[in-house]
């Protein structure tokens, strides 16, 4: 086997037919680390059938001969593997084999993950029909279809792919484009991308997302150069819905590499950096420094938290940050004049009367010459006192600036409005506005469905975006046992080590403690969210969520993501006489 080719075995279907199944097998065992009985056993026991139906494949398909087998295909950047994958003309079939009769629910969905994920993120499967099959080994016959999974057994599998649309004129899929590395390009996670931007300095190319993100790059790229050129100071303001990237945008800017030829020297000698990425969210920058530290770096570097900041330039008017960059995530939530006294330690140097956004750009224009403050506006998603008085508060801070003339407010058209007193320092771009869902673009419902559930709609309506999310591959299980939601989740994602699952709950419900679901607040404030979002379950410490013994509220789950999410749905969410009732 090729080192490089990210599977186990791969071959054309004659090449899979004529290998005895032994070779084939100490193939797989060399591929994969320390494989255990269990699965060294299930290789022997599908390899032999698998062939068999290869070789009635061939007997019915002329052409067949160029299709082809992969076993054990490990998605790049990732840590899964789908069992089988058949290359055949026009289609991509994907099989997850399991050694049982019949298939639970977290088999289907394991099986439809995979489909899904190919189709979204695989550069051959863009225009091609991605099939997921889900096969137990001791079944027989074809079993059922449920949201677009088909359920087979071995002794079938022949017939089922002989059965699908002839595709004679179509060429089979080329093994080596398949295989290629830069063939699949899934999205990462926030966590993910901040850890992958420090190691290799830059983020994947992943054309979905940068068809969305890339103007606003672009754009937030020439306002920076433009600034450095021209020594001035700029705001620039990215607005953008939940989930279309904001925070990947901050990331990508504060690791850029064009920053480092743009600063100027510090008259005292001391280094400068290329930028800081800074957050209310305390929980976002716990993680992400704890996913920084262990990927090597001291994790403060350029991810740090506002009120730290705050402490740390109030205290001492004459400290200049080493940044020409700061850019403030959830820039709509940031304090106004009366939290930041409630909120920050009181500090010599910390004035009484201003807001966050104030005092930001009194920081700001200490830095020498030019500097770009950038704030990344989300909608909707205050949920402390204080965050109330939104982007207004920006506009009040460049008026009342030292130097207010010399700064230039860049912003989408929605924030226009804000800023009509300032119009001469005014500059409009339809770029920085995000308004394209990329982290939900598999279920662009998800949020009328939560709407109408928690809102007045008619439960036949949630019931039909349902079915309409469970066909994008977003599945949504309820049962009122707590230990049937745990084991569906272990069981679900035994095989993805790197997925994380957890339970979450809101702070406000009474009774969800008597189940089981620890949404107390003596239990949350012991949660190590670095750890719970971070580790596994064999970590020291036992932190991690995958354990699923602690529980996090809308405070630890804000601006955060899981694979999947164990909700504890309280009684301070009800409905009544069909209508939503918030206790």
């Amino acid at each position: 086997m090729d080192e490089q080719l990210r599977c186990g075995w791969e071959s054309d279907f004659p090449t899979f037919k004529e290998t005895s199944a032994q070779k084939i097998k100490e193939s797989l065992e060399t591929f994969v680390a320390k494989p255990g009985k269990e699965q060294i056993r299930a290789w022997s026991d599908s390899i032999p059938p698998l062939q068999q139906e290869v070789k009635e494949i061939l007997k019915n398909l002329e052409y067949a001969k160029g299709y082809s087998t992969i076993m054990e295909y490990e998605l790049p950047m990732e840590s899964r593997r789908p069992d089988v994958i058949l290359l055949t003309n026009g289609y991509v079939i994907v099989l997850e084999l399991k050694g049982k009769k019949y298939p639970s629910q977290a088999d289907l969905d394991q099986a439809a993950a995979y489909a899904r994920d190919l189709r979204c993120y695989h550069r051959e499967c863009e225009n091609r029909p991605v099939i997921a099959v889900c096969m137990p080994m001791l079944a027989r016959g074809y079993i059922d279809e449920q949201d677009g999974i088909h359920i087979i057994g071995p002794d079938v599998l022949d017939s089922f792919v002989v059965s699908q649309p002839d595709h004679k004129s179509a060429a089979p899929l080329s093994r080596n484009a398949f295989l290629d590395e830069s063939a699949y390009r899934p999205l990462p996670t926030l966590v993910k991308a901040a850890r992958e931007l420090f190691r290799d300095k830059e983020l994947r190319t992943i054309k979905r997302a940068a068809a969305a993100t890339d103007p606003a790059v672009q754009e937030i790229t020439r306002i920076i150069h433009e600034a450095a050129e021209t020594k001035s100071r700029r705001l620039i303001l990215l607005t953008g819905i939940p989930g279309a990237g904001k925070t990947l945008v901050g990331l990508r800017i504060a690791h850029a590499h064009f920053l480092d030829d743009l600063s100027i020297p510090r008259d005292d000698g001391r280094p400068t950096a290329p930028a800081v990425f800074l957050s209310g969210n305390g929980p976002l920058v716990e993680v992400l420094q704890y996913e920084l530290k262990g990927a090597g770096g001291g994790g403060r570097t350029f991810v740090r938290g506002v009120k730290e900041y705050v402490k740390s330039y109030s205290r001492n008017l004459n400290k200049i940050p080493p940044e020409h960059v700061l850019i403030f995530d959830e820039a709509q939530r940031a304090f106004d004049a009366e939290q930041v006294m409630a909120k920050h330690e009181p500090v010599p140097g910390l004035t009484i009367g201003k807001s966050e956004p104030e005092h930001f750009v009194e920081f700001s224009e200490r830095i020498p010459q030019w500097c770009v403050v950038i704030g990344l506006i989300g909608s909707g998603q205050e949920i402390h006192i204080g965050e109330e008085a939104g982007i207004e508060q920006w506009c009040k801070a460049i008026i009342g600036a030292k130097n207010s003339s010399s700064w230039q407010v860049h912003c989408p058209p929605a924030v226009r409005p804000a800023f009509e007193s300032i119009a001469p320092q005014l500059k409009v771009s339809e770029s920085l506005s995000l308004n394209k869902e990329i982290r939900f673009h598999l279920s662009e419902k998800i949020h009328q469905f939560v709407d109408g559930l928690l809102g007045n709609s008619d439960f036949l309506e949630c019931a039909e975006i349902a079915k309409n999310l469970e066909r994008s591959g977003y599945h949504l299980r309820i049962t009122n046992d707590l230990e049937v939601a745990k084991e569906y989740l272990r069981e679900r994602y035994s095989e993805h080590k790197e997925a994380r699952y957890g339970m979450v709950a809101s702070s406000k419900d009474k009774m969800l403690l008597e189940y089981g679901v620890k949404n107390d607040f003596q239990s949350t404030k012991q949660v190590k969210y670095g750890p719970w979002y971070s580790d596994d379950e064999v970590a020291l410490g036992g932190h991690s969520c995958r354990n699923l013994k602690s529980c996090v509220t809308e405070f630890g789950a804000q601006g955060l993501e899981l694979d999947a999410t164990l909700l504890g749905w309280g009684t301070d969410f009800i409905r009544k006489d069909g209508r939503s009732v918030l206790s």
